[in-house]
């Protein structure tokens, strides 16, 4: 049994706040997904989370030139220091501030950091010096400011670095004591200073302010033709002391909006301009020409960002959750990504185990492919929030259920919606269950005490089953035999056999109201959730209780800022709200309204593993202990609105309450609550998903190859092996000793040494042993290799060869049978789509083949 299980990815969000950073190489941008950073590979369309966690929502992200130091910052000042390659955390520090800018220097020496008022410059941790305590040394501190620093700019020869403040100025500092006479300060703007900028030769500087204006500046000699009137002339060096920073041009977007974000690529002199009504422009400098214009959102683009060959745009905003990668030459987006606007509510895997379906509160549900971890397609139908998700087991239809009323049945095939189930009286829909042979699908109310049963074929409402004296919690069908399992708040797990029109057993009786409920996939158990935290598990033919896991203790934990209780004596964390069977059987995992999430094996009742999903303090329900000194007569310091004390006059005025131009004055602020609302295993039971309120978290076993030989003697070396394979010709002893060896780079080798016809042979002869491993392997390798047709047929040899075996041994291979399907299902879709785009063209040759022919035939002749 795996327990092994380790965080892998985020799905469900791609932006939260912050910055986003290109790598180097522009073919890969980072963005900051609450405490966590995510890496999207726009070259191999995939992404990866990185693993550790800030105690707070990260603000600030930096990438040194090198892309070997990723350094992250949350609200609070602490800073991560990690190893980019290898994805290790190297060092902890705190800069006890919050950071609003966070910059390394060109020359990887110094990372300056903005805090406020302030320009901290530190010395960049280098693995060539003398290994020391404390890697961050500070070099020094700049202030000159008398506001907010709101961006930094570093010079391409890391000498010199601009800043941009609400103080309406722009500054130029240096970095070594001997310059820092050409320290100047840029005055003159209406507004907050959004970006400073240096040209690509150095000699101009570009700044942007909020109200929409641009201002080029010039080092140039500075003469007074009269007391208003300022001129600039060739450059002199007798005259050093009269050279100044003169505004040579002025020029304004005139956008009825105001400017949010901003960036500036030198060598293209490309200027890009986000505006909080989601627009974004493009302009060539120092000529002032608009490219284009944009609309790509509905609301403020927070960031902008461009690649080192400025082809690419990174867009991110934050209110809706969106990632846009855009590339302005072609007008056409590389990237377009966007996650769930609300919680996510429920998730389920396809048969396969390639894609995950969620559904969440904003009506949405999407499909996100398991391996790159991108959205394929949304569907947008439903006007309320979907409460639950179920797969058919035969064919791509998806059902959903939602609180507006409505079952859908959607087509993964052609992505549409080709069915829709409603009640004859007004219903909000809160369970679903899909019958094994897909022709009948039931959904429960909270509204209403009866189960509703309709045809999938024409839609109609075939019955409706009473019984439950209180709103029915969850509903599950059992694979074989018509058995269904509804949970209800009136204490009672009923068992019905809905095309035998009775019940099959008498209700279970619970102690306390029923939240979840799973049935084993041999549909000989079913395991029930209550709401005084315990799970019981019943024989359903039998009608007993075969187990029982009190787990209040196990699963509680966390404090809200309101509660006035501690965490131990809260009654809100204390049961499972969702709970899954493992693949086999044997284990159960378990999810509620806490930050843990719970493994439990049902044999022994034993607690296997606890997890911890997210250490967010940003979150409520995240600490076990509150801090007392953020206790106000006011109530918690951090639910107080302090919307009213905001600098700015937009941000002040709260738009929430029509026609207000002070504000709700009893508002509060609301602080989101950390939880699991659906927790699931994958079908080959190597991984689970956890929708909760950081996103999609994935969790799986790690499947890399690793030296782990087993029945080994003193033979068994990689020279014989080799030895085997190319002078005794003895493929199958080459085999097994490289599987006894457990060398991946040994069993590529002899693997794809063994000649097609001798396939059927050794498949036949290789031991059963192997089987699991063999098939491992060729999962591994299918996505990789062009050996299509090899890989086939090896697999074709193996079922052929051992398949009453892996019948009859199904639980045990499942997760490799699983990657198999899945592999052959995807290169199917790859070669379906390459056959589909290739059709005219082959049509096209084959019709000038016929001249051709001819044609050399009278050659010939």
């Amino acid at each position: 049994m795996k327990t092994e299980f380790k965080f892998s990815n985020l799905l469900g969000t791609v932006y939260r706040q912050g910055n986003l950073v290109f790598t180097p190489d522009g073919t890969c941008v980072l963005s900051p997904v609450g405490n966590r950073v995510s890496c999207f590979d726009l070259v191999n369309n995939k992404f990866f989370t990185f693993s550790y966690e800030h105690r707070k929502n990260i603000s600030r992200i930096a990438l040194n030139p090198k892309a070997t130091l990723l350094l992250s910052v949350d609200e609070d000042g602490r800073a991560i220091l990690v190893n980019f390659v290898r994805r290790t955390v190297l060092y902890h520090f705190n800069f006890k501030e919050h950071v609003t800018d966070l910059q390394f220097s060109p020359d990887s020496k110094y990372i300056s950091v903005t805090t406020y008022r302030q320009i901290q410059l530190w010395r960049t941790p280098n693995y060539l010096e003398d290994r020391q305590f404390a890697p961050f040394i500070r070099y020094r501190i700049y202030t000159g400011h008398h506001s907010e620093i709101l961006s930094l700019t570093w010079s391409r020869d890391s000498r010199f670095f601009l800043t941009a403040s609400r103080d309406l100025t722009a500054r130029i500092y240096s970095v070594e004591s001997s310059e820092a006479s050409a320290a100047s300060v840029l005055g003159g703007h209406r507004d907050a200073v959004v970006g400073a900028y240096f040209s690509a030769d150095q000699e101009s500087i570009y700044t942007v302010t909020k109200d929409g204006a641009l201002f080029i500046w010039k080092y140039a000699l500075l003469t007074f033709k009269d007391e208003d009137e300022v001129d600039s002339m060739a450059v002199d060096d007798g005259d050093e002391s009269r050279m100044r920073w003169l505004t040579t041009q002025r020029h304004y977007f005139n956008q009825d909006s105001k400017v949010r974000s901003s960036a500036f690529h030198p060598d293209t002199s490309l200027l890009v301009i986000g505006f909080d009504s989601g627009v974004f422009g493009i302009y060539e400098l120092p000529d002032f020409n608009m490219i284009h214009t944009l609309s790509i959102s509905q609301h403020e683009i927070d960031y902008i960002s461009i690649n080192k060959t400025g082809e690419w745009l990174a867009f991110g905003a934050a209110k809706l959750g969106q990632l846009l990668v855009w590339e302005w030459q072609s007008e056409s987006y590389i990237l377009k990504q966007q996650g769930h606007f609300d919680s996510i509510n429920c998730l389920v895997y396809t048969p396969d185990g390639s894609r995950i379906i969620t559904g969440a509160d904003d009506g949405k549900i999407k499909v996100w492919d398991a391996t790159s971890g991108f959205t394929i397609v949304t569907f947008d139908e439903h006007i309320s929030g979907v409460t639950a998700l179920q797969f058919s087991k035969r064919g791509n239809v998806l059902f959903s259920a939602s609180l507006d009323g409505s079952i859908r049945a959607w087509d993964l095939i052609r992505y549409r919606n080709f069915r829709t189930f409603t009640a004859p009286e007004r219903l909000q829909f809160s369970s679903l269950a899909i019958d094994p042979s897909g022709e009948v699908v039931c959904a429960g109310s909270l509204d209403n005490f009866d189960i509703h049963l309709w045809s999938v074929q024409t839609g109609q409402l075939l019955d409706r089953l009473s019984g439950h004296e209180g709103p029915v919690s969850c509903l599950s069908f059992a694979d074989e035999g018509g058995v269904l399992a509804s949970a209800s708040w009136d204490k009672t797990v009923r068992i019905w056999n809905i095309f035998g029109r009775h019940v099959s057993v008498e209700p279970f009786e619970q102690q306390s109201d029923v939240l979840a409920i799973a049935l084993r996939p041999d549909s000989k158990q079913v395991a029930v959730s209550t709401l005084d935290g315990q799970l019981t598990f019943w024989d359903v033919e039998n009608g007993r209780q075969v187990g029982l896991i009190d787990g209040r203790n196990d699963i509680s934990g966390g404090r809200y800022q309101s509660d006035r209780f501690t965490a131990k004596n809260s009654n809100r964390s204390k049961s499972f709200t969702t709970i899954c069977y493992n693949s086999d059987g044997t284990s159960i995992i378990a999810g509620g309204n806490t930050k843990y999430i719970c493994l439990y094996d049902i044999d022994n009742e034993v607690l296997l593993r606890k997890y911890t999903i997210s250490r967010n303090m940003a979150l409520d329900g995240t600490v076990d202990y509150l801090n007392s000194r953020n206790m106000t007569d006011a109530g918690p310091l951090a639910l107080l609105d302090d919307q009213g004390e905001a600098s700015d006059l937009e941000n002040r005025i709260d738009k929430t309450l029509p026609g207000a131009s002070r504000g709700d004055l009893s508002a509060r602020k609301v602080r989101p609550a950390i939880r699991t609302t659906a927790v699931m295993f994958s079908p080959a039971g190597r991984s689970f998903a956890a929708a909760s309120t950081e996103g999609l978290l994935i969790y799986s076993v790690e499947d890399e190859f690793f030296f782990d030989p087993f029945d080994l003697d003193i033979d068994v070396t990689p020279s014989a092996a080799l030895f085997a394979l190319k002078n005794e010709h003895d493929y199958l002893k080459a085999t097994v000793i490289a599987f006894r060896l457990n060398e991946r780079y040994l069993i590529h080798q002899i693997y794809e040494s063994i000649p097609p016809r001798d396939i059927p042979i050794i498949s036949r002869r290789l031991p059963v042993v192997y089987l699991p491993r063999m098939l491992t392997f060729i999962a591994s390798i299918m996505d990789d290799s062009p050996h299509l047709e090899f890989h086939l047929r090896w697999i074709s040899s193996i079922l052929n060869s051992h398949g009453r075996y892996l019948k009859d041994h199904r639980i045990e291979v499942a997760a490799e049978l699983r990657g198999i399907q899945k592999h052959v299902t995807k290169l199917q879709r790859e070669l379906v789509r390459l056959s589909d785009k290739n059709t005219y063209l082959l049509e096209y040759l084959m019709k000038d083949q016929e001249p051709l022919d001819s044609f050399m035939h009278l050659v010939k002749n």
